[in-house]
């Protein structure tokens, strides 16, 4: 009887010695996790920061709430104790585990909206960018600018709506941005024409051409040959008659020219 107590009792001791160092390993899973959630919480933060970097440097306002950890709850960055003993119970960590958790999962799906509008308005002012005229349309000296003047041809004070940029004739004229012919051909008194509708209300307008590079619907980039520099129409030497247009209203295109 005496030995088969002293085997069961050994049985015993060796099933609790394997369920201590069981609930050992589990707790110290536990802990574990524990940081890997701490791990998550920082790489959150880390991509909020990015993220608020990137609308500084695009000038884009972030819509609606903030998506950050604080902002949803008040998270410190120090509430979960990876350190408590193996012999202690670990009920506490586990709540507070779930609980952030839950908290992690509405900041990610919160942050994916924020990053998703994000892009969309880099888009689109990537597009808009690409739809401002911002080079000079072909090289050359600037010989009337934009505004009254006296008329070459009559001596009267009139209004230029454009630039005239003098070259040697043939010099080539580019796109000052991307766009969509919308006229190529003849205009009375501009002679051969190119007109170029960029979007967002703005057009440019290229006059006195010798030749016509482009056609009519044909998708441009900025940069992109268009035509050549001629005295095609009424002109008093070879030159390019360029124009910005706004909502059709002519503007100064000097403001337009960044290089």
């Amino acid at each position: 009887m005496l030995k088969r107590a002293d085997l069961n009792n050994a049985v015993l001791r060796e099933t609790i010695t394997g369920q201590k160092t069981e609930l050992e390993d589990q707790r110290r899973q536990i802990q574990l996790f524990a940081g890997e959630i701490q791990g998550l919480k920082e790489k959150i933060t880390t991509l909020e920061q990015l993220e608020n970097q990137v609308r500084l440097i695009a000038d884009i306002d972030k819509s609606g709430q903030s998506s950050g950890l604080l902002g949803i709850g008040g998270v410190s960055e120090t509430d979960l104790d990876q350190d408590i003993p193996l012999t202690t119970r670990h009920n506490a960590l586990i709540r507070e585990m779930h609980h952030q958790v839950k908290q992690i999962r509405t900041v990610a799906d919160k942050e994916k909206l924020d990053f998703n509008e994000l892009i969309d308005k880099l888009q689109k002012k990537k597009n808009l960018l690409a739809a401002s005229p911002s080079i000079k349309p072909v090289s050359g000296v600037i010989t009337s600018p934009f505004g009254y003047r006296r008329s070459p041809f009559t001596g009267r004070r009139t209004f230029h709506s454009g630039l005239d940029i003098s070259n040697r004739m043939g010099t080539k004229i580019v796109s000052t941005a991307a766009g969509k012919v919308v006229f190529a051909g003849r205009k009375s008194g501009y002679g051969n024409v190119v007109i170029i509708d960029h979007g967002y209300g703005k057009a440019t307008k290229y006059a006195h051409l010798r030749d016509i590079l482009v056609k009519k619907r044909q998708h441009v980039k900025r940069g992109e040959a268009i035509g050549t520099l001629g005295n095609t129409g009424r002109t008093t030497g070879p030159h390019l008659h360029y124009e910005v247009l706004v909502n059709g209203t002519p503007v100064n295109p000097a403001k337009y020219i960044l290089n």
